[in-house]
């Protein structure tokens, strides 16, 4: 009888406000679920305190333990972060922050002469505030994740004053991106008639294209040094091994990596007979700077930041950068890019249908407190960010197990290449670099981990690594 009640009451509530509490109630149904999954793990890294049997080959006591710290600490670091995220989003659509700052937005750009007919201005306007104050309220957050917790555990390379200005230049990078093509994309959809769905696909498929093309020659030198890799044997064998797969190289990069985190990495990008290869200095043994002596002379931040990782080995050997190469071209050989470039444009296509299905239904503005203007930005964000939100937590999923999938099978292809043997100890030395813990609860593991689990990807290296 209650049910039948509260059903009653639910189906008597005006569509706006069933649309409200939807988005509302589904947004805490994640945060939840998210928040279940994380005190699974959590318990995991308390629990564990001891190296597994089956990783005394792998893992020493030592690195083991500072392991399960840093990542109980990352744990509960992203318990209160979520918990102050999914509480200020929260606020924000009960006290009608959204419609609050449209306003405020229409009095600025109406202040500058430009008056409601240009909705693109105030659009523009709303956008630049609506970072700002996400930039503001995420920055004491980022702050100590950097200066705390990645400084507690030895990854922290930076200074406040290096901190900041990469904060505000990043800022100011964004919004010259953004601020363009989100102007572009409006006007597009003004005046795209009955198929602008299908021109504001294909803009954002031209702008992602673009933006891949030119993020790494231009955009990522603005924040990270790139040198090219020096003439010497790991070219001349990087060269060789993109020459016997037919990956058309043109250039090896090294980036210094180091100046901001100890974390390590590598990548590639470019289109068609433009490949270019990205190594960062902390994934390079011989290369990295934390396994250097402070030469003489040097200024004092230097010195400051090699004394934080004195004695510290870090990096793989020649064997085995390669043997990582030789998974990452593996992503290329088997189409995983593209495959992946092809899924993500089938999702935009699809909801910019929806959108153009949905943005004539006044009532989803009404829902966020918009009864009088249906402004083509607010009803992006309505549709994209909250109604499609269920949407998105399905292929996101369906997305990292994809991931996982793609993973063994650029391992497999490095173990074709004769690798086997360097990768199965490249995983592992990056493992203990980078201080992932190897012990996982299969439900937040196969929940959140695009990657498979450590002990997964050397069990299945480990045939091709003995024979």
């Amino acid at each position: 009888a209650a049910m039948a009640l509260s059903g009653d009451l639910w189906a008597e509530l005006p569509a706006e406000r069933r649309i409200f509490c939807s988005v509302l109630l589904f947004s805490w149904a994640v945060y939840l679920w998210e928040a279940f999954l994380a005190h699974r793990q959590r318990r995991v890294y308390r629990t564990t305190t001891h190296v597994p049997q089956e990783l005394g080959q792998i893992m020493d006591s030592e690195t083991f333990e500072k392991s399960r710290l840093y990542q109980l600490d990352k744990s509960t670091f992203s318990f209160w972060s979520g918990l102050y995220s999914e509480l200020e989003g929260t606020m924000i659509l009960l006290c009608g922050g959204i419609p609050f700052l449209w306003k405020v937005s229409g009095q600025i750009s109406g202040h500058a002469g430009f008056g409601p007919e240009y909705e693109i201005v105030q659009s523009l306007v709303f956008l630049l505030l609506a970072t700002l104050f996400s930039a503001m309220t995420g920055l004491p957050w980022s702050l100590y994740n950097t200066f705390v917790i990645e400084e507690k555990h030895g990854f922290n390379q930076q200074t406040l004053g290096f901190f900041f200005k990469d904060a505000i230049k990043k800022f100011v990078v964004t919004q010259c991106i953004l601020l363009p093509v989100t102007s572009l994309l409006l006007y597009i959809i003004k005046i795209g008639g009955d198929y602008f769905f299908i021109y504001a696909w294909l803009f954002t498929l031209v702008v992602s294209l673009v933006l891949v093309t030119i993020y790494a020659d231009y955009i990522a030198p603005l924040f990270d040094k790139f040198i090219p890799l020096p003439e010497g044997e790991l070219k001349q064998q990087i060269e060789i091994m993109a020459k016997s797969i037919d990956f058309p190289l043109t250039k090896v990069y090294v980036v210094e990596g180091s100046k901001r985190s100890s974390h390590s990495n590598a990548y590639f990008y470019g289109f068609f007979k433009n490949k270019r290869i990205v190594l960062f200095d902390t994934l390079l043994e011989e290369y990295s700077a934390l396994n250097k002596e402070p030469a003489e002379g040097e200024d004092g931040e230097n010195e400051e930041t090699k004394s934080k990782t004195k004695n510290k080995k870090q990096g793989c050997k020649n064997e085995e950068v390669l043997a990582v190469l030789g998974h990452e071209l593996g992503h290329w050989k088997l189409g995983h890019t593209v495959k992946n470039i092809i899924i993500s444009q089938m999702n935009s296509f699809l909801c910019f249908f929806l959108f153009a299905v949905l943005i004539g239904q006044k009532e989803l503005f009404a829902a966020f407190g918009f009864y009088d203007t249906q402004p083509t930005l607010i009803g992006l964000m309505i549709i994209f960010q909250f109604i499609f939100s269920p949407y998105n937590e399905v292929l996101s999923f369906c997305l990292t197990v994809l991931s996982r999938r793609f993973e063994f099978q650029a391992d497999a292809f490095a173990k074709e290449l004769g690798k086997a043997k360097d990768l199965y100890s490249a995983l592992i030395k990056l493992n203990k670099d980078n201080l992932g813990f190897p012990v996982s609860d299969w439900i937040f593991s196969m929940w959140h981990y695009s990657h498979p689990p450590l002990l997964e990807r050397l069990q299945a290296l480990k045939d091709a690594k003995q024979e």
